[in-house]
């Protein structure tokens, strides 16, 4: 990028709209805003959806959605690319034929397939797709446990296995992964979150919280676009934005009528 530039360097989300405003699109605008980088949106999927889960799925003609992302890249300074819900494997061949072309410095996968509530947001069919044509290009991948085994198609049942299983996934292509270990059964009183990159594994570790959250992955997917967008190392970043994440559910609460506690973005924010 032509450092005499004057743009600021924004982040891209391309993701699903969560109506219930937890989550998805409206999660990721809301982690970049707290980070002090401007967000810019291309909606992969709409969902009707509140804090007791899905409704309805919406799915855009692809051309549209790669009208808006091409609308971001051809007027913005594009530092990172978040990549949330994309709901079947035409989506993902839109949206990854556009990334390389413009092949922005950073890609975050939150490999989006099944919401809070139950819901599957992904096609089965979709999966190889992701394995194929996303995983390659992503500079982070960043499953949680389900999602994972799903992409791997066998149990991660523990800390051991999520080490292998971060190996796995790095061989898929994905030049570090960020394995989110808040399923695990054994973790007993921390949550133990699992980078894998180059330079070896780190696990970063916080206080189990006796809460079921909402937007949590999103979040912390968004953050770490955030953080790489503003110029730091991967390790830093994903360190920041875990930290980040934790401190917004200290902070959550309850805007609708389910159990599901929502992030407080601006109050983690520093």
């Amino acid at each position: 990028m032509d450092d005499h530039d004057p743009r600021p360097f924004c982040a891209l989300t391309i993701a699903g709209s969560d109506s219930g405003g937890g989550a998805g699109i409206q999660a990721d605008l809301k982690a970049f805003a707290a980070h002090r980088v401007h967000g810019l949106s291309a909606i992969a999927a709409l969902t009707a959806q509140h804090t007791r889960g899905v409704t309805a799925v919406e799915v855009p003609d692809t051309g549209f959605l790669r009208a808006q992302i091409d609308a971001c890249f051809s007027d913005f300074r594009i530092a990172a690319v978040k990549l949330g819900m994309l709901a079947n494997a035409a989506v993902i061949t839109a949206v990854a034929d556009a990334l390389e072309h413009y092949r922005p410095a950073h890609l975050v996968l939150d490999p989006v397939m099944i919401s809070t509530s139950g819901a599957r947001l992904l096609e089965a069919g979709a999966l190889e797709a992701v394995r194929t044509r996303l995983m390659p290009l992503a500079s982070l991948v960043t499953p949680n446990l389900p999602e994972a085994e799903l992409l791997l198609g066998h149990p991660v049942p523990d800390l051991d296995a999520m080490h292998d299983a971060a190996a796995e996934l790095r061989a898929h292509g994905a030049a570090a992964v960020l394995l989110k270990g808040g399923h695990l059964e054994d973790g007993g009183c921390e949550v133990p979150d699992l980078l894998a990159d180059e330079a070896g594994i780190e696990v970063i570790t916080h206080p189990r919280l006796d809460l079921e959250s909402h937007g949590t992955g999103c979040t912390l997917a968004s953050a770490v676009a955030a953080n790489l967008a503003l110029g730091k190392p991967l390790r830093q970043a994903c360190i920041e934005a875990s930290d980040y994440v934790h401190r917004a559910l200290l902070g959550g609460y309850r805007p609708g009528r389910g159990d599901v506690v929502v992030l407080d973005h601006f109050g983690a924010a520093r």
